[in-house]
């Protein structure tokens, strides 16, 4: 089950079936990596709330697409996950991709970080990105990582 919280209400406008996504993007992640099945928290918000929680968390300056916090736990809720808005929009637009198959992109992305991906290293960031791959192509969405893509 995925709760998806859209605390920046211009995500209705840009994004209007965002909640749908955000549990298509769960189910087909799921048949690849059974944890994501799991109870997951997904806000939809804005730069300035984004920034805030990489200042408090990351000890980081300013917005970034989307950030993962995993609860920790074996069992019941995963973990959240937070996408802003701003960013995640000006990335698209800047490689001319629609907003959902970013937003698609970002969602898995922060999926696989709650069960234990990484891109620390190079070999960490292949199986990522390979599995995030797989999973949104089930999902018809193209390679994000390539010519045509991110």
């Amino acid at each position: 089950m995925i709760e998806a919280v859209i605390e920046d209400e211009g995500w209705t406008v840009i994004l209007p079936d965002a909640a749908a996504l955000a549990e298509e993007c769960q189910g087909r992640a799921a048949v690849f990596e059974a944890p994501i099945g799991r109870e997951i928290a997904l806000l939809f918000c804005d730069d300035a709330a984004m920034a805030d929680l990489n200042a408090r968390f990351r000890g980081k300056e300013g917005a970034t697409n989307v950030l993962s916090f995993p609860s920790g736990e074996e069992e019941g809720f995963l973990g959240d996950i937070a996408l802003a808005r701003e960013t995640c929009a000006a990335e698209a637009a800047e490689k001319q991709i629609s907003l959902r198959d970013h937003a698609a992109h970002l969602i898995i992305h922060g999926m696989l970080h709650l069960i234990g991906y990484d891109h620390e290293t190079e070999s960490e960031a292949v199986l990522m990105e390979r599995r995030e791959t797989e999973i949104l192509s089930a999902m018809g969405v193209a390679d994000p990582y390539g010519q045509d893509g991110e």
